[in-house]
């Protein structure tokens, strides 16, 4: 009779791997392990399937622990897509938010919203975004997602008020 294999219940591998990517000590740990290895005599070839990385990113991190030391293995700023919209820009979509109503650029409501931000972004900027990015943007700058309220400032408590009154007069079917 074999022994029992163990097993990790309450994480997947993509959520162990996610904790590893959101402390920047653990990346540093692990590729300095790698260096390590490597140091040892262990081929980056052979270190690549545990490290679950190319040999070539391997070899590029001894390259910079040689060059640089510890510093060299941190990731480098800048990485990444260039944004679209210029610090300039967007700072006036932060005051946008927070000091302008829609109503004051046409729009039929006074609670900006994410398609609202889409289409005053592409017509002032001329920069077209998809509803989850600009939901990205919006947190990035600061914000954070309120849930809608069944009060609207826009609305007309008399003609909400003669709707109500005329609900309760229709008879109802049994």
């Amino acid at each position: 009779m074999s022994r029992p294999v163990l097993k990790v219940g309450n994480y997947s591998p993509e959520d162990i791997k996610a904790l590893f990517r959101d402390d920047e000590r653990y990346t540093i740990g692990i590729r300095l392990y790698a260096v390590y290895q490597v140091a040892k005599g262990q081929p980056s070839r052979k270190l690549e399937e545990l490290y679950n990385t190319s040999y070539k990113q391997i070899t590029n991190w001894v390259h910079r622990f040689e060059k640089e030391g510890i510093e060299g293995l941190r990731d480098k700023p800048g990485r990444g897509r260039t944004a679209r919209l210029s610090e300039d820009q967007r700072k006036r979509v932060g005051i946008l938010l927070t000091n302008e109503l829609p109503t004051d650029y046409g729009y039929n409501t006074a609670t900006w919203t994410g398609p609202m931000l889409i289409d005053w972004i592409e017509k002032h900027y001329q920069i077209i975004y998809k509803k989850a990015q600009i939901y990205n943007i919006i947190k990035s700058l600061g914000f954070s997602h309120q849930k809608g309220r069944g009060i609207f400032p826009e609305t007309d408590k008399a003609k909400q008020d003669s709707f109500k009154e005329s609900l309760k007069k229709t008879p109802r079917k049994s």
